[in-house]
């Protein structure tokens, strides 16, 4: 049975063959991948893997989250809501969320 630390899947596996014939799993830290957009799935550009909490986000509205291009569409969808041109039943599914953030904010 491996280590309590190890059961976890932060760890990637590595199997391997001895020298001697045995089998043994050798355990690695897996990498820390980029931060991508919640709805278009692209890389956010600015945001390090590395260093504090302060380094890996952005200090503006959705930040560390979408990118600059989907929070924009989320700021006009969510003033056309409040004005009235449009309903929220008319925006997707994955932007309908932080629409209602963004005007519960």
């Amino acid at each position: 049975m491996p280590k309590p630390m190890h059961r976890s899947r932060s760890f990637k596996r590595a199997h391997r063959v001895t020298p001697m014939g045995r089998h043994v799993i050798h355990y690695r830290r897996a990498k820390a991948s980029m931060p991508h957009c919640a709805i278009c799935r692209q890389e956010l550009n600015g945001i390090s893997v590395k260093g504090g909490k302060s380094r890996r986000t952005n200090s503006r509205l959705f930040g560390g989250v979408l990118c600059a291009r989907c929070t924009a569409d989320i700021v006009k969808l969510g003033s056309r809501v409040e004005q009235g041109d449009m309903k929220l039943n008319d925006i997707g599914m994955k932007q309908k969320a932080y629409v209602l953030q963004l005007m519960a904010h």
